[in-house]
């Protein structure tokens, strides 16, 4: 299908940003990476222009008291407010308006004055992962799931407005940023991670870098149906996992790490107390598991009240934890903690920065990490995440047992050529801890991933990809695994009723 221009349209949509609808087309052009454009039915740029000016005007109807924007109940009072006042405007302004524009643009107002503008829409988007201001003579990026990056129709009016945009985000969250602090790390109401700049340090303006928190986080029968990995994997980590064997999910920025040990939480024993540590609040786990998600703080400007993730795995391990969960291992002291959980009977589940099995082992065993290699063969496995760029794919570029000297055995691999992930070798230590603590032979092993393999097969035939959906079937496999195995056998329809 092709726009009004003759480029090729991908995909359009509409999507509600708090009351506002917005109109989305990706469009290929003759330019190098795709279009994003953003339209708002209903307002033109004059009316957006009228709009941004009457800022101060309403700022000065209804002033906003900044400590207390976090608090709930002020803020729906604020909303109304500004809803009186956006109406006495409109009428003043923009006389002889229907009550439904009246209502868009009221929208358009609470989310100029409340929210980040034009940044909203974006942010309202489930379909992107990242939102990049680059400036204000740049318009602004984002990293769609299925389309990469692309770039919008949408310019930063100028350098002021940035900063007034990471400056609002800072104070809700006692952050500042200044020209004596020109770096911010800060997060949203609603869990996204924003990293903001101010030029000088950033030579072409001020920027802003908004790393989405996923709502509807990727699930293992997801992860097969998108080919990120082979039921065959799949089944192993769940093998893994139900035996409470550690594993460390590793690769590049951006490889899908984090989303995979999200996926991997399906496989999670409903009768397990499990405890995360992240940086930026990420992971998000089936609501039926006793699950204690657990975030670090950084210091206020005073350099007062920081909490480390090294804090915070010293008091998980007195909350009498089964499973930890730890969203990345930067240090030895987050090392030697996650080692000693593991060695007081822990499983525990950890991202590192790696690019394949190998380099996992040399880089949790050399400087910053630097732990005696013969530690790591505490760990199960090694599942390594890979992002090719040009193709716009994640895949599991290997999954590797980690053997009695802390060497990596990779048992599967994935090759670019013909985008397959195969086994290259036969479990051996892996087989060895299964043996020894499962109670499993090596035909039953086998036997075992096979009917996993069914199971998982079964949710992506039934397109069961919802994170609470496939972790209510995995919980019934462990409560009553005959029956679960004849619905899968028998090729039932997926209802919660048939459990």
């Amino acid at each position: 299908m092709a726009d009004g221009s003759g480029n090729e349209v991908l995909e359009e949509y509409n999507l509600d940003a708090h009351g506002m609808t917005v109109h989305i087309e990706i469009v290929k052009s003759g330019d190098f990476m795709p279009y994003y454009t953003l339209t708002f039915p209903g307002i033109g740029n004059a009316t957006k222009l009228l709009i941004n000016s009457l800022r101060g005007e309403l700022i000065s109807m209804v002033p906003i008291d900044p400590t207390k924007i976090e608090d709930k109940d002020y803020l729906d009072e604020l909303n109304n407010k500004y809803i009186e006042a956006s109406a006495i405007l409109v009428d003043k302004y923009i006389p002889d308006t229907s009550l439904d524009t009246k209502k868009l643009l009221t929208s358009y107002i609470l989310n100029m004055m409340l929210g980040l503008g034009d940044l909203e829409a974006p942010l309202s988007d489930d379909n992107l992962e990242e939102i990049a201001v680059n400036g204000a003579k740049d318009f602004i990026w984002v990293f769609h799931k299925v389309h990469g990056w692309c770039k919008t129709n949408i310019k930063p009016a100028n350098e002021e407005l940035i900063y007034d945009q990471s400056e609002q985000i800072g104070r809700r969250v006692g952050k500042d940023i200044t020209n004596l602090n020109p770096l911010m790390d800060a997060r949203l109401i609603t869990g996204d991670r924003v990293i903001a700049s101010m030029f000088p340090i950033s030579s072409q303006g001020n920027t802003i870098t908004i790393r989405k928190f996923a709502k509807n986080p990727w699930t293992m029968p997801a992860l097969i149906r998108n080919g990120t990995v082979s039921a065959d994997v799949a089944s192993l980590v769940w093998l893994c996992i139900e035996n409470e064997i550690s594993l460390i999910f590793s690769g590049g920025t951006a490889s899908g790490k984090t989303s995979f040990l999200n996926a991997s939480s399906i496989f999670f024993p409903a009768n397990r107390r499990i405890i995360s540590i992240e940086e930026t609040r990420e992971l998000t786990l089936p609501n039926f598991l006793q699950w204690i998600p657990m975030v670090a703080r950084e210091p206020n400007p005073e350099g007062k009240g920081e909490v480390t993730l090294y804090d915070l795995m010293i008091n998980a391990l007195r909350q009498r934890p089964d499973i930890m969960l730890v969203g990345e291992i930067r240090t030895e002291k987050d090392a030697e903690t996650l080692f000693e959980a593991i060695h007081t009977g822990h499983s525990v589940y950890g991202t590192v920065h790696a690019d394949n099995a190998q380099d996992t082992i040399v880089r949790m065993t050399n400087p910053p990490i630097a732990i005696p290699k013969i530690m790591l063969n505490s760990i199960g496995g090694l599942v390594v995440l890979f992002r090719h760029r040009t193709r716009s794919i994640r895949r599991v570029l290997e999954f590797a047992e980690v053997l009695h000297d802390g060497n990596a055995n990779v048992l599967y691999k994935w090759s670019v050529r013909n985008d397959k992930i195969s086994q290259i070798s036969d479990l051996t230590r892996l087989a060895e801890t299964l043996i020894l603590y499962g109670g499993l032979t090596k035909s039953e092993i086998l036997t075992d991933m096979t009917e996993k393999s069914k199971v998982l097969e079964w949710m992506v035939k039934n397109n069961i990809m919802d994170v609470d959906d496939s972790g209510f079937v995995v919980a019934n496999y462990y409560k009553n695994k005959a029956k679960v195995m004849d619905i899968v056998n028998s090729g039932q329809n997926f209802s919660r009723d048939i459990f």
